[in-house]
């Protein structure tokens, strides 16, 4: 009769932790799957820009001379409330340092 008290009371135990570490791995699994989609968009955003800025290159000979012009002439849209971008040219035919950076809640 003892015997089965203890593996009841052990079931009892052990179920519900199992279900506990279910979940806490379930909310890192989601928790890892936001942080990679943010660091996808930040790249996407800055293939982007680079890919317009080369564009520009090859149809005008000079690199643009400000993100707005790319954003007024190429298409290019950017979330200011979600992302940074620094924008620093050296020279109109020298590719510009182009920086996404995601901002902070």
């Amino acid at each position: 009769m003892r015997e089965k008290k203890r593996g009841g009371l052990l079931r009892n135990l052990l179920v519900p932790g199992v279900m506990v570490l279910a979940v806490l791995c379930l909310l890192l699994a989601v928790s890892n799957l936001q942080t990679g989609e943010s660091g996808r968009g930040r790249g996407q955003l800055e293939d982007s820009i680079r890919r317009a800025a080369v564009t520009c290159y090859a149809a005008e000979g000079i690199y643009p001379p400000t993100l707005t012009y790319l954003e007024d002439h190429y298409g290019v849209q950017v979330d200011t409330r979600r992302y940074t971008v620094y924008y620093n040219v050296f020279g109109s035919n020298l590719m510009p340092d182009i920086t996404v950076l995601e901002n902070g809640d």
